[in-house]
């Protein structure tokens, strides 16, 4: 069988990035609401920040994180904990509404050993999955296909959150109950 590359210049920074930074992204992007488009952040909350991975697994893969820089759920409050499961909620209705995936995988890292990009931040992935998007790329290559370009799907889920009032969710610190942000 004949070798060939597929070129990924996109992951270049994801990989000269590794180990060389000591700054948290999540913690940079919260304390720099002016670089929200840049930054990819789709939603902040009182307690949260919703932002598209810059290196995703397919399209639309976002990131929820707490605005506290934590590292696991053993420090996250039951106010975090809800508002994070409720923006995981929200996450998969933008993305229904946009890029109609077939389904989701949600889940959690946590430490290098297993798996966390970013051990020091607690944040949950959501990824949009397709029926039959494991294909020859991701099979033979470990390489997948990203087909739209991060801002544009990022303005497509800001006009989409406006339109249906996304995230529809703050949690009363007093009472510890949710209510409309918007």
């Amino acid at each position: 069988m004949e070798h060939s590359n597929l070129w990924a210049p996109w992951r270049l920074g994801y990989i000269q990035g590794l180990g060389n930074s000591p700054d948290c992204f999540i913690c940079h992007n919260l304390n720099h609401p002016q670089l929200d488009q840049e930054n990819l952040v789709l939603w902040r909350t009182g307690a949260s920040i919703v932002v598209l991975n810059r290196f995703p697994y397919n399209n639309g893969h976002l990131l929820i994180a707490p605005a506290r820089h934590i590292p696991d759920l053993t420090q996250a409050s039951d106010q975090e904990l809800l508002e994070l499961i409720k923006l995981v909620r929200e996450s998969q209705k933008a993305l229904s509404l946009i890029i109609k995936p077939h389904g989701f995988n949600v889940g959690m890292n946590f430490g290098r050993c297993g798996g966390a990009g970013l051990p020091g931040h607690l944040h949950i992935h959501v990824v949009p999955r397709w029926q039959g998007d494991t294909n020859f790329m991701s099979v033979c290559s470990d390489t997948k296909v990203i087909s739209q370009s991060l801002a544009e799907l990022l303005q497509m889920l800001k006009q989409v959150s406006k339109e249906h009032n996304l995230p529809s969710l703050t949690i009363d610190d007093r009472t510890g109950t949710t209510k409309n942000e918007r």
